[in-house]
């Protein structure tokens, strides 16, 4: 079976360029062609031997997840279904904005985390992505979103006189300039793969994020979350979404295993090498569940002797949810709590759900291990 260099990172590409007798610069050069470019036909990478192009082409392919479906929302947030194989798809949502453009990718086929307000929890488990599954998708969007904004034209007089026009291209620049492992799946259930990707993310040679742009989700995987700071630290977003342990349980039964304090101590420790001196909490705003005043004042005492910013989120519904949307009037008394305490606190802004593509929303296709799904929620975190 030919290897998919999108698996590979810079020490891997190397090993894999010394293995088939090629100069480990070469493996720079690779990356550059692939991930900076977007290339994936050998025989276009016009300053390599053509021999190391042929021995390339007998060895190795570059593909990423196939395109299933492409859905572009009312508000220009897009969506894409991408097939994984055997029945199973994942999904991609792209967020437009003026001055930046966030991509939320995905890390598992499906979730054994089973939070009970999140629709690819209640879809189960079926497998973590590949590494080139995961950054598969950065490439394809990369180069998809470059591709399109290249073609955008714009028509300019050329000479008054003949009244003949030509195409001026825009200048292109940096489609995706934010990455956000929110899309299905808990990332640091799949760790080794999601620090693979994360590190070309990070490569000059490939993507040359910051840590600053690029957030891993978690619901609170602690030795995952130690192991993170000290592998790969980039911005943390921790899913709180309640400020007590018995609530937490019902929301997110991985607290069962790592309660609050015990999540907040390693949101403290990861701190010591985060790269924004802040951890965002993400709580979900659920109708008459987590969003009373008195919930407001005890998520203050719960967080604020820890750097923090907190993300307030409209739930955004889905079929068979059992939950319904906070209140505007709800959302705006319960943020106005946490300013008032001196807590940093947005409430973020629905982008998508016209094609359930806001968070939470992500479904995909997984064809649930339905016996593996509880099972899994110790096996992961253990």
């Amino acid at each position: 079976m030919a290897i998919n260099l999108l698996d590979f990172d810079s020490a891997s590409l190397t090993r894999f360029c010394m293995d088939i007798g090629e100069k480990p610069y070469r493996a720079k050069q690779l990356l550059r062609w692939i991930h900076q470019l977007g290339i994936s036909d050998f025989s276009e990478m016009s300053d390599l031997a053509k021999a190391f192009r042929e021995k390339l082409a007998a060895l190795s392919i570059i593909r990423s997840p196939e395109v299933i479906n492409d859905h572009i929302a009312a508000d220009g947030t897009r969506k894409w279904l991408l097939s994984t194989g055997a029945g199973n798809a994942v999904e991609m949502v792209f967020i437009p904005e003026a001055n930046r453009g966030t991509l939320c990718i995905s890390s598992q086929v499906g979730c054994a985390l089973a939070c009970s307000f999140c629709s690819t929890g209640k879809q189960g488990f079926n497998r973590n992505l590949t590494v080139a599954e995961i950054i598969g998708q950065l490439w394809w969007a990369n180069k998809m979103l470059k591709t399109e904004k290249a073609h955008e034209t714009s028509f300019i007089p050329e000479n008054s006189i003949n009244g003949r026009i030509h195409h001026q291209e825009k200048n292109i620049g940096r489609a995706i300039s934010n990455v956000v492992l929110m899309g299905m799946g808990e990332p640091l259930a799949n760790f080794e793969n999601v620090v693979t990707a994360l590190g070309l993310m990070l490569d000059d040679n490939t993507y040359g994020l910051s840590r600053r742009k690029v957030t891993v989700s978690t619901s609170g995987l602690v030795p995952a979350m130690d192991r993170l700071r000290e592998r790969c630290p980039v911005a943390l977003a921790v899913s709180l979404h309640a400020p007590n342990d018995a609530l937490r349980d019902q929301l997110v039964p991985i607290n069962k295993k790592y309660p609050i304090k015990m999540l907040l101590a390693a949101c403290e420790r990861y701190l010591q090498a985060a790269p924004r001196d802040f951890v965002t909490f993400e709580y979900v705003m659920l109708d008459g569940v987590n969003d009373s005043t008195e919930h407001a004042y005890e998520l203050v005492r719960l967080v604020k002797k820890i750097p923090c910013k907190l993300n307030l989120i409209p739930f955004n519904s889905f079929a068979e949810s059992g939950y319904k949307r906070s209140s505007p009037e709800a959302i705006r008394i319960f943020r106005d709590v946490l300013l008032q305490a001196g807590l940093v606190t947005t409430v973020r802004k629905t982008r998508g759900d016209d094609i359930d593509a806001a968070c939470g929303q992500l479904a995909g296709q997984v064809l649930d291990k339905t016996r593996r799904v509880n099972r899994n929620i110790t096996k992961i975190a253990g």
